[in-house]
C-alpha cells in the first residue's frame, strides 16, 4: 500500500481563517515549490515575498477572500479566488485558485479550502466559479474540482510550455448559489 494511500484524513484540528501578514512567507514557500516543481502554476521563476504580498493585497483591497488552512502555527495550504476577467459583465464569476504544502497533501487540505471559497463566494452573491488548470495530465486538481461539483467544459490543448514539454489548460465551472436562473443583484 503506498504511503500516500495509508495518511489519515482527520481535518479536525485544522482551522481555515482569513491570511494574515505573518502568513506570506509560508505562502511564498508553498507557491514557490508548486513553481519550482510542478506544473499548477506557469510561472517560471518563484515571486518573491515582496511581490507574493502585492498579489495579496490586490486580491483581498477587492473584496475577494484569500484563505489559508492552519494546523497550530502550520500553514498547510492557501486559496483565493479573483476577479474572472476584467470587464464589467463578468462581475459576476469568480476564478479560484489554491495550492496545498507538499507535506501537506493527500490530507483533504484542497477539498477543504475550494468548499471554504465556494461557501463565501456563494454568500457574498457571486453566481459562477471558474477553475483553470494546469495541465489535463494534472488529476488531482481536476479531480478536486469535480469532486466540489465543477463540470469540465474544455481543454485549450497545448497553450503553455514548461520544463520542456506543452502543456493544456483544462476548463471548470461551477455554479453558485442562484447561477444563471435569475438575473444577479449586482
Amino acid at each position: 500500500m503506498a504511503a500516500e494511500s495509508r495518511r489519515v484524513k482527520d481535518t479536525s484540528d485544522i482551522v481555515l481563517r482569513d491570511v494574515a501578514a505573518a502568513d506570506m512567507a509560508a505562502i511564498c514557500e508553498i507557491y514557490a515549490h508548486h513553481v519550482i516543481h510542478g506544473l499548477a502554476s506557469w510561472e517560471e521563476i518563484p515571486p518573491d515575498l515582496s511581490e507574493m504580498t502585492r498579489r495579496k493585497d490586490a486580491i483581498v483591497a477587492d473584496g475577494f477572500p484569500y484563505r489559508i488552512a492552519v494546523r497550530g502555527e502550520t500553514v498547510l495550504g492557501y486559496a483565493y479566488v479573483g476577479k474572472y476577467r476584467p470587464r464589467p459583465a463578468y462581475r459576476n464569476t469568480v476564478e479560484n485558485s489554491l495550492y496545498v504544502a507538499e507535506a501537506a497533501r493527500g490530507l483533504g487540505i484542497g477539498t477543504l479550502l475550494l468548499n471554504d471559497l465556494i461557501e463565501i463566494c456563494t454568500a457574498q452573491g457571486f453566481r459562477r466559479m471558474v477553475g483553470i488548470v494546469g495541465d489535463s495530465a494534472n488529476a488531482a486538481s481536476i479531480g478536486l474540482h469535480e469532486k466540489a461539483g465543477f463540470e469540465m467544459v474544455g481543454v485549450i490543448p497545448a497553450c503553455g510550455y514548461k520544463a520542456g514539454q506543452w502543456l493544456d489548460q483544462v476548463l471548470l465551472h461551477r455554479t453558485l448559489g442562484a447561477g444563471d436562473t435569475q438575473p444577479p443583484e449586482k
